[in-house]
């Protein structure tokens, strides 16, 4: 395996994974709570919320660092799609534990992923062509990213104003859930016609 900066910050986010699952699994009650504009946060989530930001911004980097500078390798394809499901898989299974996300939304989410990550080994080893991600899948990321932050973090700064913006943004992200996975299964359909 190379070494280089994109690899390390996947590895990075690999190790903050253990990190994020102590972190809730544990509640750490005396770590206390905090209070912010009159809504009440564990602090445990607070630094759990930290970790997925970092681990999140590595994700973001790693791939663009990869690409600009020619660093992309197997290992890199491999272990970043991986982290990725494994940091979002963890940190919804945790929101449905806590009563944060309903279990059906994230049992369709979970299944999309393990299709299309399915479906792209597949079209890989028949043609030999990476799917690329397309703008919906895209989205589908960032709002995913966007929900669990703000349902870890108790729908801070829009409670007050009593908008669910953690479901709102985790609706969204069902919705581009299903449709982009419906267009990569499209996208690959003579795949099954051979």
């Amino acid at each position: 395996m190379v070494w280089n900066l994109p690899n390390k910050l996947t590895m990075l986010r690999i190790i903050l994974i253990p990190v994020f699952i102590i972190l809730l699994a544990f509640g750490w009650s005396d770590l206390g709570e905090i209070y912010v504009l009159n809504n009440l946060i564990p602090m445990n989530h607070v630094l759990a919320t930290v970790v997925f930001i970092i681990a999140s911004l590595t994700d973001l980097a790693d791939g663009k660092i990869a690409r600009k500078n020619h660093l992309v390798t197997n290992f890199g394809k491999f272990a970043d799609t991986l982290a990725d499901k494994m940091l979002v898989m963890t940190a919804l299974i945790f929101l449905v534990s806590f009563k944060m996300a309903p279990a059906w939304v994230v049992a369709i989410i979970v299944c999309r992923e393990l299709a299309v990550t399915g479906l792209r080994t597949i079209v890989l080893e028949e043609g030999g062509k990476v799917m690329a991600a397309q703008m919906p899948g895209k989205i589908k990321t960032t709002t995913q990213m966007i929900a669990i932050i703000f349902l870890l973090m108790n729908n801070i700064f829009f409670s007050a104003i009593n908008i669910p913006i953690g479901q709102i943004f985790l609706y969204i992200c069902l919705i581009f859930t299903i449709y982009s996975g419906a267009d990569y299964f499209y996208q690959a359909r003579d795949i099954f016609k051979k």
